[in-house]
């Protein structure tokens, strides 16, 4: 089944097996996805290197002889998956199970001719998780109508889109969410694991094709998709360059917020982080901050005096973000005024000024 094919299966709810290895599967895979390794992560480089130094023949021998003793147990669970199968109102369904390895190959094969054989339904994707990723990223060259939500550092963006994403008729990307990541040095103070690039770029397909953000469903869509003002990299994941190209490409509404809305947030976003984190995180931009209001805003912080490290780290950060603008089309910026307003009510004017803007 191609890829296309395969992927309105998973729409429809049909179980999606993936059966690479363990470490194949945590650097990307399809989001929603089961790990079944046939082959442990030692197995596949077992069976690798006699395909390569021995032969074909070999190779398939000694995954024979591992799988042997568990193709009882891996029947058994896969009859378990597929009777499981129910609805979202609770019913029965009875799905194919949807089978991949990396390119189609004698993985998913295998797998799939055990389960049918036990009397499961499978479809396996043709040319595996490859083909997936190489249709996947030519959606991205697609054109989808983003509306960009800006902002200096401090706007409260992100819970703004949280909001917005609540209100009828708004569809929202939260970018930061899918990367674990606010996106600066501050970003991610506690050090939640991030996902690989392969995989923040897999959600982030995932999270446009649920949207139809390309209206290959009906109904099609009538109203842009709120995403946020972001660079090329958020912590350690990367866009991709065919959607960084169209968030600089698309109208960007730039939330107008006072220095005190911005102070207030920071604090109540950081307030109850370790001390010594924020710390580290101002040491770690002391070279472009200054050593001075560095050393200013550790000492505040270490007073418990976080309204003055907030507005010390705004200097900082409204430089870069100035910088940031520099790149893009000023014709493409416009300024709404969310000045004291809470995120609710920033999404509620926002979604208002969208819609007389679009009119």
């Amino acid at each position: 089944m191609s890829p296309e094919d395969f992927l309105f299966q998973v729409d429809k709810g049909s179980i999606v097996l993936d059966v690479r290895s363990p470490s194949e599967f945590l650097e990307g895979h399809i989001s929603g996805a089961v790990s079944w390794p046939l082959f442990s992560n030692d197995e596949r480089a077992q069976i690798g290197t006699l395909y390569k130094q021995r032969s074909r023949e070999d190779a398939v021998d000694l995954g024979l002889e591992l799988i042997g003793p568990r193709m009882k147990e891996l029947a058994q669970y896969g009859r378990h998956l597929f009777e499981s199968q129910s609805s979202s109102d609770g019913s029965k369904v009875r799905h194919a199970l949807l089978i991949h390895c990396w390119r189609g190959g004698m993985r998913s094969e295998s797998v799939a001719w055990l389960l049918r054989t036990a009397g499961i339904p499978t479809v396996i994707l043709e040319g595996g998780y490859k083909a997936f990723r190489t249709f996947a990223r030519t959606q991205f060259d697609r054109t989808i109508n983003f509306a960009v939500l800006g902002g200096l550092t401090g706007s409260a963006k992100t819970e703004t889109l949280h909001e917005l994403s609540k209100l009828p008729g708004e569809s929202v990307i939260d970018l930061e969410g899918l990367a674990r990541h606010y996106g600066s040095a501050f970003g991610n103070l506690e050090a939640q694991v991030q996902p690989t690039t392969q995989q923040f770029s897999n959600d982030l397909y995932a999270e446009l094709r649920a949207l139809n953000a390309w209206s290959d469903f009906a109904p099609k869509r009538t109203r842009p998709i709120w995403i946020e003002n972001e660079s090329r990299s958020i912590g350690c994941v990367d866009l991709p360059e065919p959607i960084f190209s169209q968030l600089i490409s698309s109208r960007c509404f730039e939330m107008k917020r006072t220095d005190d809305d911005r102070v207030h947030h920071l604090v109540k976003m950081y307030g109850e982080i370790d001390p010594e984190l924020l710390i580290s995180a101002f040491k770690r931009i002391s070279l472009k901050l200054g050593s001075d209001p560095a050393n200013k805003a550790i000492s505040a912080i270490s007073s418990g005096n976080l309204h003055v490290a907030a507005r010390l780290a705004l200097v900082y950060y409204d430089k870069t973000y100035a910088h940031g603008l520099t790149k893009r089309d000023s014709s493409l910026r416009t300024d709404v005024n969310c000045k004291d307003l809470t995120p609710l009510e920033c999404a509620i004017h926002l979604s208002s000024f969208l819609t007389d803007f679009t009119s």
